[in-house]
């Protein structure tokens, strides 16, 4: 059966960025320049503003861990995972990132434990999965955190 890969959330990322990087996408205000993520397609957030264009923006790369906790329960629905299978902990990090100086949330790389983490820690967006469905072929896709200099 073929795969097709499907992000879960469609415009929140893309895997095809410059350079073919994977980005996270935020939008920019044309009028105040302020970032968004998740993206803004209506109005500009800042109340500061009287509004402006927005603009789909790629987000930096790379950013610091800010803060970071480990997830040891299944969480409810919508979460997606098998019930049969073993429940493994995940680590979530809060991400400042780069350029845009704002904090991101997201799952460090399988394998990665809050006792891999510190903060201050530089780390890297990358591709990730959130589930396969064996019986379509679909893979739902995220991002992921990963250390610089760490191989996933």
């Amino acid at each position: 059966m073929e795969r097709s890969r499907t992000p879960v959330v469609g415009g929140w990322f893309t895997e095809d960025g410059p350079g073919g990087e994977f980005r996270l996408l935020g939008t920019r205000c044309s009028a105040c320049g302020s970032v968004f993520f998740p993206r803004e397609d209506t109005f500009c957030r800042n109340p500061a503003c009287g509004g402006g264009d927005l603009a789909e923006v790629p987000l930096s790369r790379r950013g610091r861990v800010w803060s970071y906790t480990d997830g040891r329960y299944r969480p409810p629905a919508p979460y997606v995972s098998d019930p049969d299978a073993p429940w493994e902990p995940y680590a979530l990090v809060a991400v400042e990132l780069a350029a845009e100086r704002m904090v991101v949330l997201g799952q460090a790389v399988p394998g990665v434990t809050v006792a891999d983490l510190a903060v201050g820690m530089e780390v890297e967006v990358v591709p990730g999965v959130l589930n396969e469905e064996a019986d379509t072929g679909t893979v739902w896709t995220t991002w992921h955190f990963r250390p610089v200099g760490v191989e996933a």
